[in-house]
């Protein structure tokens, strides 16, 4: 069966809708030139596996559309989502030639694809991108620390609340109306999906998104669109402080 074409737009650095969260966001006009003569776009169809765990990767990348899934798979067969990248997300380590988790498209996916040995020269000449890294490795590393807090400590309904906030502050395709408040976005992921990366049930997961819409928090829209009426309320459900939860 043929390949369907997947209808993602190759754009000039300056006008891509990652430009100012991606590891890009500092470059200057002449270094973004720089970036451009190593970079390349890679399109995936949802459920395409990007990369296997050990396999040689000669790219980085930053997701550009779309999402995908980290996962780890154990000596029984078993396998774990362990996390998602979302638009502007960085793919791989420049330092680093094999993969370390299987990779897998979750949505149709567009990434900005660096050859990874000049991507890792680079960084020890500019200074905006190696500190713009790092800054994502930290905000990455931030991000891990409040998943343990989720996964060990927030209950079922919190920890749905606490996806779909996550999900609605990253997704760069958000839509929110200025007037009404309401915030939309489409889930990435099936209910199966989200029961395996939250440490759920099915059951539980379907449940609970019941008990949020009952409630008047969301608003589903077909099998995965989602609106939120008041994101405040959203917010409250997650069992975060009052300062809120960085993710």
């Amino acid at each position: 069966m043929p390949q369907r074409q997947l209808a993602f737009p190759q754009v000039d650095c300056a006008d891509c809708p990652i430009r100012h969260r991606a590891v890009c966001a500092r470059c200057e006009s002449d270094e973004l030139e720089h970036l451009e003569a190593i970079k390349y776009y890679r399109n995936y169809e949802a459920g395409q596996t990007i990369v296997w765990a050990g396999d040689k990767m000669d790219f980085v990348a930053s997701v550009v559309h779309g999402v995908a899934a980290l996962s780890q798979t154990m000596e029984d067969g078993r396998r774990q989502m362990v996390g998602l990248l979302l638009p502007s997300d960085f793919l791989g380590r420049p330092n680093r030639e094999r993969a370390t988790y299987d990779v897998t498209a979750t949505t149709d996916l567009q990434l900005c694809c660096f050859r990874r040995v000049p991507f890792h020269d680079m960084l020890s000449t500019n200074a905006h991108v190696s500190q713009r890294l790092l800054e994502m490795t930290l905000d990455e590393l931030d991000a891990a620390r409040e998943w343990m807090l989720l996964l060990g400590r927030k209950t079922a309904r919190e920890k749905i609340a606490s996806f779909l906030s996550i999900i609605a502050r990253r997704d760069a395709t958000i839509n929110q109306n200025a007037k009404s408040g309401e915030v939309a976005f489409d889930l990435p992921l099936t209910r199966e999906a989200m029961a395996d990366y939250l440490g759920l049930t099915l059951e539980t997961v379907s449940r609970q998104m019941s008990g949020l819409k009952r409630d008047g928090v969301i608003r589903l829209e077909g099998k995965r669109h989602i609106v939120i009426p008041d994101f405040d309320v959203l917010m409250d459900e997650t069992g975060d402080d009052a300062d809120g939860g960085v993710f």
